[in-house]
């Protein structure tokens, strides 16, 4: 352990972080004009107009709106839907399969009004009003801003364009964006209803083994201290230090596996188009975070250790998210699976455990992290069953 330590500070040393920064080898920089909608939506036949929203805190963000292949979407009239996605993942996660298995596409067929958002940092978003992507202020946050400004914004948004209440879906990431924005009153009062993928509040019982083998080598810790605040696992330095890590101790030639666990029902050409796509960059603060939680068995705001947490929150520790804040009245659906390394079952049923309102669940057993969103029978298993949910709401037109 020593020795790996060693060696992970010394690749961390040696990259001063204008290399870091200016490492674009392996790097997708967006072209001007190149959306996600012109990119990958419109080509599948699919009608969709790019948004751009500013957050309260100064950031750019992309939001799509899609409809059905035959439709307009002047004339579209179901019920509006936002689609967030998890972690080191953007908008595009939604749309990687045919438009027979994607849940994005799949929704715009079924009459929905779909919202695709797209968090700070990520490929399709559009930065800051005036920070730069290489200003270490630009990546300062975690999950928490992604919840009560990003998420927040996005609903904001939807609502004011659509005069409805929004039905929410979140996977893993998502999830706790959601589940954290879902205690804030005014956040919840735009809230139909949401479907969780992957729900994750606590992450106490986490068992991906590169995941627990970062945590124990304190990754979190040393990439900030070194001057490290963008995550992005297409350049090289973070390329060198997931070898570094693996070297002998973790089995990493299945880089998803490792990462998220076993899943039962991914076929090589979605993980090939996945690839393509995923990973979007994050923030080394939002790993820390993520970190902490792990750590402390919590579900928290940002701990900055005592007497940063006195001078932001007035408290030695950072407040909690209560998920009993969480209207009962708020209808709630989950899918989780039995093989999922991240939302572990334990840690969801500690989640079920605080919440007022009695979710509608979907249990299956040989589910992994990655099948809730990109499983060959993803339709059947999963998303039919949430798309029956939504029209039990006997939500009418807006």
């Amino acid at each position: 352990m020593g020795m790996t330590m060693l060696t992970i500070l010394s690749l961390l040393i040696s990259t001063t972080l204008g290399e870091f920064t200016s490492d674009n080898a392996n790097l997708r920089l967006r072209l001007p004009g190149e959306t996600l909608c012109s990119q990958l939506i419109e080509p599948a036949g699919y009608p969709c107009t790019e948004h751009t929203i500013q957050t309260k805190d100064g950031y750019l963000l992309a939001l799509q709106r899609v409809s059905s292949r035959n439709g307009n979407i002047r004339l579209q009239r179901g019920p509006p839907v936002l689609l967030q996605h998890g972690l080191f993942m953007a908008g595009d996660a939604w749309f990687l399969d045919s438009p027979e298995q994607s849940l994005g596409y799949i929704l715009a067929d079924q009459g929905f009004d779909v919202w695709v958002g797209n968090v700070r940092g990520t490929f399709w978003s559009y930065g800051h009003v005036s920070l730069s992507e290489k200003e270490k202020e630009f990546w300062d946050w975690s999950w928490q801003e992604l919840a009560l400004y990003d998420l927040s914004e996005m609903i904001h948004h939807i609502y004011s364009k659509t005069n409805s209440k929004t039905l929410v879906v979140g996977h893993s990431q998502g999830t706790i964006m959601s589940l954290a924005a879902l205690t804030q009153p005014n956040i919840v009062e735009m809230v139909e209803a949401a479907a969780l993928l992957c729900p994750i509040s606590y992450l106490e019982h986490i068992s991906a083994p590169l995941v627990l083998r970062m945590v124990g080598l304190h990754l979190d810790q040393m990439v900030l201290a070194i001057g490290i605040h963008e995550l992005n696992f297409r350049s090289k330095v973070l390329i060198n230090l997931l070898d570094s890590i693996c070297d002998g101790h973790v089995e990493c030639d299945d880089f998803l596996t490792s990462m998220t666990g076993q899943n039962c029902c991914l076929n090589n050409s979605r993980v090939d188009k996945f690839l393509e796509y995923e990973p979007h960059p994050s923030s080394a603060k939002n790993l820390r975070h993520l970190f902490q939680m792990i750590r402390q068995g919590t579900f928290s705001q940002y701990d900055y250790g005592i007497f940063k947490n006195l001078k932001l929150y007035g408290r030695v520790k950072p407040p909690a998210f209560d998920l009993s804040q969480i209207p009962k009245s708020l209808p709630l659906w989950m899918g989780y699976g039995g093989y999922d390394a991240l939302a572990d079952v334990t840690d969801v049923k500690h989640t079920l455990k605080e919440l007022q309102t009695k979710p509608e669940l979907l249990y299956l057993e040989n589910y992994g992290h990655l099948d809730f969103l990109m499983s060959v029978h993803g339709r059947e298993d999963v998303f039919n069953h949430m798309i029956r949910f939504f029209r039990s709401l006997g939500k009418s037109s807006t």
